[in-house]
């Protein structure tokens, strides 16, 4: 209880310049976005934050048009409400820039109860967007209503996109497939395939040059079943090294299990046997983690999985997020296992999915989060869980004797009064403590002469030890015991005013 231990003060000698300068050189790499050729987006995340789009998106697809990078999402609400489709461009993975309503259910007349899942390709000059609508089931077929797979076309990325043909090109069910959850692959050849389904049935069938008409194989038939293991829905193809990899979710959209596997084959037509599961919840990071597409940098070995998941406070099940982390092969051309990455140099000028709370204000600044305060502690949580973690971020202040940065770990809730460890800079010291019922307790301090400006803090909590360094030194400069918070949320707060910069939240290992 109190302060346990204290040291005799020393001036303050850093490595703060060399990991300055690392941090900078890196920053100019992953920042600098004036010269495409000179720009190589190699992240191991959306470093700028996740998710990467602001709003309720998920189903997410992609497509590399004109130099640029675009994802095409659901609009994540009730049935009611998925009456559109919006799409993100961007020329570096970082700065997103929305395109609202590129296709609506005014110009699909026969989407009446959702439009979702959109499929992107361009062919002939022009730009297709296949989509499912109304999640039409066997008995409403049965019935005479329509929907299933349809198609838009444009004549640039962004729309506006019209009915191609008026009625759905897939509407009803084979080989137990529900018309839903399409992708479209256009093989080296030239051939184009449609792969889709949903109720737990996997089809693939030709498309003709047209791209709104289907064609037949070699045995007169249209659909062929390539149903793998567990699959459920989300189907995505994409092509490696002259193997083809067939992707799907399996579980459930509204659960915490929905999950991406994959299998690999040698054709287009399969067969596809289960591989493994690649991407699934994290309890620290997100659940439900699910329906992907792929982005693949042009000419390189930079690929990223780009899907939706739920934030681990969120209980509405139409509420979901779209993100990006980066998707590894394997020397075998197996693909490694995703890992849900948490980090923010706030490179977009954003704080997506940041909560704030407390007595103060929170804006970006020269890619640094600003927290200024009011008659109390400003803070902003990300909605994380973590237990055992290594806590990374850079902070800077004018004056550390008026404006004291913390970083906040294992918080009971994302609220000003909740329950949580911090570590706070001040000028003559750094301070390792808990706050309870609104009050803060110091558990353990060290003093240091700490200057104005950029250092960096780290935190290293692994059961009941924990140990605090300042500006990448080797050794903690804190180290203290305390069993008192278990797990819980991260975040930053400041006492006066403060930047946040660089913040990385990882599971120690």
């Amino acid at each position: 209880m109190g302060i346990l231990h204290v040291t005799n003060t020393r001036p303050f000698v850093s490595l703060k310049q060399i990991v300055m300068g690392v941090l900078l050189s890196r920053a100019t790499t992953a920042r600098d976005t004036s010269s495409k050729e000179e720009s190589l987006p190699e992240y191991t995340t959306s470093e700028a934050g996740n998710p990467f789009l602001d709003g309720w998106y998920a189903d997410p697809d992609t497509e590399i048009y004109n130099g640029e990078y675009w994802v095409f999402p659901t609009y994540s609400d009730v049935y009611e409400k998925q009456t559109f489709l919006d799409a993100f461009s961007s020329p570096d993975l970082v700065n997103w820039t929305k395109h609202p309503k590129i296709l609506t259910t005014e110009t699909v007349k026969w989407a009446h109860k959702a439009i979702w899942a959109p499929a992107p390709i361009f062919r002939n000059g022009k730009y297709y967007l296949y989509f499912g609508a109304n999640d039409i089931l066997i008995d409403e077929i049965e019935q005479g209503l329509v929907g299933g797979i349809g198609v838009g076309v444009a004549d640039q990325p962004q729309g506006p996109y019209v009915d191609a043909i008026g009625k759905p090109l897939i509407g009803e069910f084979h080989n137990g497939a529900q018309p839903i959850d399409q992708d479209v692959f256009i093989d080296d050849d030239g051939q184009a395939y449609i792969y889709y389904g949903g109720h737990s049935h996997a089809n693939v069938a030709k498309l003709n040059e047209d791209m709104i008409s289907l064609g037949t194989f070699s045995d007169n038939t249209t659909f062929k079943e390539i149903t793998p293991e567990n699959y459920v829905e989300g189907s995505q193809m994409i092509k490696r090294n002259g193997v083809y990899y067939f992707m799907w979710s399996e579980g459930g959209w509204t659960g915490p299990n929905y999950a991406v596997s994959y299998a690999m084959s040698d054709s287009p037509l399969g067969p596809f046997e289960r591989r493994d599961k690649i991407l699934e919840q994290d309890s620290a990071v997100a659940r439900g983690s699910g329906h992907h597409g792929v982005i693949h940098v042009p000419g390189t070995e930079i690929y990223y999985i780009v899907y939706h998941r739920r934030p681990l406070s969120e209980t509405d099940g139409n509420h979901r997020v779209t993100c990006y982390d980066r998707m590894y092969f394997e020397e075998d051309g197996t693909i490694r296992k995703v890992k849900m990455l948490v980090k923010d140099n706030f490179a977009d000028g954003k704080m997506i999915a940041w909560k704030t709370s407390g007595a103060g204000d929170w804006v970006v600044e020269d890619q640094k989060l600003k927290g200024t305060s009011g008659d109390g502690p400003a803070y902003a949580f990300l909605d994380t869980n973590f237990t055992d973690l290594v806590f990374d971020a850079t902070i800077s202040s004018a004056d550390y004797s008026t404006s004291v940065p913390a970083l906040i770990f294992r918080a009971s809730s994302m609220e000003a009064n909740s329950t949580h460890y911090w570590a706070k800079v001040r000028s003559d010291r750094v301070e390792f403590g808990i706050t309870t019922n609104g009050e803060e307790e110091v558990i353990h301090y060290e003093e240091i002469l700490v200057g104005s400006g950029d250092h960096t803090l780290s935190i290293k909590a692994l059961g009941a030890e924990v140990s605090i360094f300042v500006d990448g030194g080797s050794s903690p400069l804190v180290v203290a015991n305390d069993t008192r918070l278990a797990t819980g949320a991260t975040g930053v707060a400041v006492d006066g005013e403060a930047f946040f910069g660089d913040i990385s939240v990882a599971r120690a290992e």
